[in-house]
Formats: structure tokens, C-alpha cells, sequence
């Protein structure tokens, strides 16, 4: 790659991209344009641009993204009720499309010849800001610092960046977090630390969210949340916007104790990986997604779409969101969509979110047919035997052809 001139750095001014700054510089001899996108990770991005400036950075890009993250990648996913391996919601996962789709915009923009990560050649992401970033670019080059240099541990990296004068705030870093932590609007993810050993419990003051259950209010929350073809689109009868729908929802959920979550995740690249998230809004929005497409959707539409949707997750999580077979899929859940409108209320409770009720004008439960009383004839019942007699004709041949189930 020695005819690298510019590179476009995903930066986000802690110590880990700091040193890739000056590292790039130093060993590729090259411009560096840093790029820092707010996704809603509850810290401030602005400080970002000092630290670049102070580097010698003269491109610097610092974006909002929270709608577009929200709009356009978080909401697309919940349509498909989509969840890995039975638990996670796919807070990182999720992220990682968009951010690649900017850094080869701005590459483009600014006549980069390359993108640069911070991500680290044992995680996940790795393969899909690369995968991304080839989808959408595919003569881009990348730079991956974590798998050629050899500063291998956070005291290196303290090292080269007193060795260096890079700015970071030491006294804050000697007192980092023991775990490793990515967040934005959907949730926030802690790997490392005692976490490494899948039997030792979280520690309560780990949690950023959050309150625990148990410390959560005696007296429930209930909220109504308005549909309109799949996206939420109003709480409570107030018109929000889609960042917005979610950052209410965080904040009633974390009030309430709901959205953690510790599992143990097979990653694509074939290690077992604990780790622990907390997801509040996530949690709400699937549990009442669910609700309002049990009255809208015919039932082999839902059935596909659940059968469907373990291979859209996968497809997701390893790094495939700008694929053509996730854009085919997209496209069949996005037609499943249009006739999910209505309300659910749901009630928040000590962790729990419990749906309460779910009306539409779209729906398909007919209580004249549905009920215990009398339907005036709305449904035959005798037609039910003909109906159980077609369904168990192979079963009765196969019996009298003495095959046996025992």
C-alpha cells in the first residue's frame, strides 16, 4: 500500500484511534482525514475535533447521524423482528453499515485512497466495516491497524501516545472502565473484565442504562405507541421523530429496569464471546411490534416472516447488511409492512414489558368469529371434521400400512 496518500479514519477521539492517527502518519507517511459520527452514544463528539486539530488533522468530519441510524438501518430491522441467537438485538451490529457507507462516501469526497478502523482482528466488526466498505466501494483499500502493528496491549498504546504527545486525557485513561464498551441509540455492550468468565455475575455499578429491577418503581408505566406501516411513529399521541421514538423509549425502559441482557455469542469470525447489553427502547419496540402484527398479518405471512428472520439476523450480524440477498429480503418484509398499522399499549414494570392491548383498522381479528358465545352462525363448527379428517388422511395410511410412531 505504498501509494497511499489520504486515509479516512473512523476516529472516535479515545486513546485506541488517537494513536492510529499518528500511527498512519508515521507509517504510511500519509494525510489523515478523521471522520466521528454521532449514532447517540451519550458522549460528546465535539471534543473530537480538538484532538484531531491538535494532531495536525486539517480534514476533520463530525456528523449527526442519529436519524438516519434510526430511520434508515434501526427501524428496516425491527420490522423483521429480528434477533441473534434467540437474545441479542443487534445494538453493534447494526451500526457498523452505516458507518462504513460514510467513511467510503467521505473517502470519495476527498479523494482518500483508503479507509481505516479501530476495530481489533478478533471482533466482528472488522468483517463488516470491511465487508461494507467492499460492497459499496470495491477497489477501497483498508487499513487495519490492530492487524499489523504491534502494540498489542492498552499499556503499548499509553506508551507510544506519551512517546508520541498525542492528546489524551491520562488521568482519565489510567482510570478507564474495565470493560470494553460500544454504544449508540439502540444499546450499550461491555465485553472484558470479570465478563470473561461466563460465571461470574455483572457488577450492578457496571450498568449506564439502567436501574435494576428491583430497584425499579413499585407503580407501572403504561404507554401507547402508534404504528404506521411497522415504524413507530408517535408515543403516546405525540408525533416524534424516529431518533426520537427510540431516546423516549431508552428512558422509560432504563427508568423502569428493562432491556439487560448477558449472553454468550458465537462471532463470525468462530470464537465464543460473553458479553453483556443493555437495550431498554430495543426491548419495547419488539415486544410491541409483535403485538400489532399478531392482528395485522395474515398467518403464513407472519409464519414466513418468522422463519425468515434467523437468516436475516445472521445476515446482520455478520456483517451483511449491504448484501443483495438482505436487500431481496428486506424487500419481502418490507411488503409484509404496509397493513401493520395501529396502536399497542404496553405496560412497563420491573423489568417486564407486557402488552396490554392492540388495536388497528387493518386488523384481522374478527370477534364475531373469535367468540366463546354465541356467532349467530358466523362459523360452522362441523365443518372442522372434514377439515381434521383431509389433515390426518396420510397420518391414518401410514398407520394401516403398520408404520408405527412409537
Amino acid at each position: 500500500m505504498s501509494d497511499i496518500k489520504k486515509v479516512v479514519l473512523a476516529y472516535s477521539g479515545g486513546l485506541d484511534t488517537s494513536v492510529i492517527v499518528k500511527w498512519l502518519q508515521e507509517s504510511y507517511q500519509c494525510e489523515v482525514v478523521t471522520f466521528t459520527a454521532d449514532l447517540g452514544q451519550g458522549e460528546e463528539v465535539e471534543p473530537a475535533r480538538a484532538k484531531a486539530q491538535a494532531m495536525g488533522i486539517k480534514e476533520i468530519y463530525i456528523e449527526d447521524l442519529r436519524e438516519e441510524f434510526v430511520r434508515d438501518f434501526v427501524y428496516p430491522m425491527f420490522r423483521a423482528n429480528t434477533i441473534y441467537e434467540g437474545e441479542y438485538l443487534l445494538g453493534t451490529s447494526i451500526a457498523r453499515p452505516l458507518i462504513a457507507k460514510r467513511l467510503v462516501e467521505i473517502a470519495e469526497a476527498t479523494g482518500a485512497d483508503a479507509i481505516s478502523h479501530g476495530a481489533t482482528g478478533k471482533g466482528n466488526d472488522q468483517v463488516r466495516f470491511e465487508l461494507g466498505a467492499y460492497a459499496l466501494t470495491p477497489g477501497i483499500q483498508v487499513i487495519a491497524p490492530w492487524r499489523e502493528w504491534d502494540l498489542t496491549s492498552r499499556e503499548t498504546l499509553m506508551a507510544y501516545a506519551q512517546k508520541h504527545d498525542i492528546p489524551v486525557d491520562f488521568s482519565k485513561a489510567g482510570k478507564k472502565s474495565p470493560y470494553s464498551m460500544d454504544a449508540n441509540l439502540l444499546h450499550i455492550s461491555y465485553e472484558g473484565g470479570i465478563l470473561e468468565d461466563p460465571w461470574a455475575e455483572p457488577e450492578e455499578d457496571m450498568w449506564r442504562w439502567s436501574v435494576s429491577p428491583e430497584a425499579a418503581p413499585d407503580q407501572p408505566t403504561y404507554i401507547e405507541l402508534t404504528y404506521e406501516k411497522g415504524d413507530i411513529v408517535a408515543i403516546d399521541g405525540e408525533q416524534l421523530k424516529a431518533h426520537e421514538v427510540l431516546e423516549k423509549l431508552n428512558k422509560l425502559g432504563g427508568a423502569n429496569g428493562i432491556g439487560r441482557l448477558d449472553i454468550v455469542e458465537n462471532r463470525y469470525v468462530g470464537m465464543k464471546s460473553r458479553g453483556a447489553y443493555e437495550t431498554p427502547g430495543g426491548t419495547i419496540m419488539m415486544r410491541a411490534h409483535r403485538a400489532i402484527e399478531s392482528i395485522t398479518l395474515d398467518r403464513e405471512v407472519a409464519h414466513l416472516k418468522d422463519s425468515l428472520m434467523p437468516k436475516y439476523a445472521e445476515l446482520l450480524y455478520n456483517g451483511y447488511w449491504w448484501s443483495p440477498e438482505r436487500k431481496m429480503m428486506q424487500a419481502m418484509i418490507d411488503e409484509s409492512q404496509l397493513v401493520v398499522n395501529g396502536v399497542v399499549r404496553v405496560k412497563l414494570y420491573k423489568g417486564n414489558v407486557t402488552v396490554v392491548g392492540r388495536k388497528s383498522s387493518d386488523t384481522l381479528f374478527d370477534d364475531r368469529i373469535a367468540t366463546f358465545e354465541d356467532d349467530a352462525g358466523a362459523y360452522n363448527q362441523q365443518d372442522a371434521e372434514g377439515f381434521i379428517k383431509l389433515n390426518a388422511l396420510r397420518l391414518r395410511i401410514a398407520a394401516n400400512k403398520g408404520r408405527k410412531l412409537k
